[in-house]
């Protein structure tokens, strides 16, 4: 009977795995057999809490049992309003403003409206490699993969890309890259959008889709001095990487920049949809009541789950676990790394690192990618993909994630290299 469900599912959800979960505890997915799954996927880094954490699975039971949803526009529900409070004390100084949508693809859009409401600016620059999602929109801001824009022709117009330091890709000392980023974006404004009609710049504080590369120290600081000199918004887009990924509440706080508006998702409500755009009063103030909206935006189950998310975060000290589990998964691929040479780069903050492959002449290696994925798969381990060529892999685990988990991930891992190593 399910497999002639499956056959019914649109084929353009290209799945990564055939596995149809009956159940998550933890780090852990469960097959309708009873096969378990380490995932570090999170699914694409949305339950940081981990799967069904006790807490959050009770937050939703006891809502559910007072409303399911009251629309904003009609009747505030208390849950709403108690994840403001929660939100507010670890937000960047100055964002307190909020409103909630359901997808991290209709926060961005969310976010490029009132930026270009509060500037009356048209334009936006973004950077090369970013996702921001796959509507006509968002689509039009990602330059990752050309799957997700190709054959969409026309995109939306006023979108101009600058130059993201992927240090490792261009084979440069980190200090060259950001100096050479920097005035490219600077020549940009120069030839191509002005200032005055530059509304904001919209970055990943660390690429998600486009293969986790973290930008060397000064990037981010560089683009928030250019963003200054011309009243130009920075749109931070923490949609993958906040909310403990990078063993901060959100990643940007490694850098000591403070964003205009703020975008977030995925691992705000541990698995439930809600995502948020967050900017200064002031700015909020600027847009036109009724020119943005929408139905479940806010949701009260959803509410109810991301407060209990940011409680356990919180005061399970899971901030402190993703740094120093992400330094034991870190050091354990930079030890493999030293074995097997196709491992080009190790990079990443807290519990979101990737290892990209790659091949002689500096070439992509997306067969080695590709084989040590499965092999994985096969063991039991769950890791994606991402980077314009899908030659990098990605570790995304759980933030209540154990050593023991770590060390058996890398074991399987290691399995894998040696088995595509031949």
């Amino acid at each position: 009977m399910i497999q002639d469900a499956l056959r019914h599912l649109s084929p353009v959800w290209n799945r990564y795995t055939d596995i149809v979960a009956e159940r998550g505890e933890g780090c852990y997915l469960f097959d309708q057999d009873g096969t378990r799954y380490l995932d570090f996927s999170s699914g694409i880094g949305v339950t940081n809490t981990g799967h069904c954490h006790p807490r959050v699975v009770e937050a939703i039971r006891e809502q559910a049992g007072r409303l399911l949803h009251g629309q904003a526009n009609i009747a505030l529900h208390p849950r709403m309003l108690e994840l403001i409070e929660e939100l507010i004390p670890i937000m960047p100084q100055g964002l307190d403003g909020f409103f909630f949508s359901n997808s991290g693809s209709e926060a961005v859009e969310g976010a490029l409206k009132l930026a270009r409401a509060a500037t009356a600016r048209p334009n936006i620059i973004v950077f090369q490699g970013s996702f921001h999602g796959r509507t006509v929109g968002t689509m039009s801001l990602s330059t990752s993969k050309t799957i997700y824009r190709a054959g969409y022709q026309p995109l939306m117009p006023g979108v101009f890309v600058a130059p993201y330091p992927y240090a490792y890709r261009y084979g440069w000392p980190s200090e060259r890259t950001v100096e050479w980023c920097l005035e490219e974006l600077r020549f940009l404004l120069q030839t191509q959008t002005a200032p005055e009609e530059t509304a904001a710049l919209l970055i990943e504080p660390v690429l998600g889709e486009g293969g986790y590369v973290v930008p060397p120290s000064g990037f981010l600081e560089g683009v928030r001095q250019i963003c200054d000199e011309h009243s130009i918004l920075l749109i931070v887009d923490e949609v993958q990487s906040g909310f403990g990924r990078t063993s901060r509440w959100f990643a940007h706080e490694h850098f000591g920049v403070r964003p205009d508006i703020m975008i977030v998702a995925k691992g705000l409500a541990s698995g439930l949809p809600l995502s948020g755009v967050i900017a200064p009063m002031e700015l909020m103030e600027r847009w036109k009541p009724g020119s943005h909206g929408g139905t479940y935006g806010g949701n009260a189950l959803a509410c109810a789950a991301a407060i209990e998310t940011i409680r356990v975060i919180r005061e399970e000290e899971l901030l402190q676990n993703a740094q120093a589990l992400g330094e034991q998964l870190m050091s354990g691929l930079r030890h493999l790394q030293e074995r097997y040479p196709r491992i080009g780069d190790v990079r990443g903050l807290g519990l979101m690192i990737a290892a990209e492959f790659t091949a002689p002449q500096n070439k992509p290696d997306v067969e080695t990618s590709k084989a040590v994925l499965h092999s994985c798969l096969e063991q039991g381990l769950i890791l994606l993909t991402c980077g314009p060529w899908d030659n990098t892999i990605r570790f995304i685990p759980p933030l209540v994630v154990s050593e023991e988990q770590i060390e058996q991930a890398l074991e399987i891992f290691e399995h894998g290299l040696a088995k595509a190593a031949g």
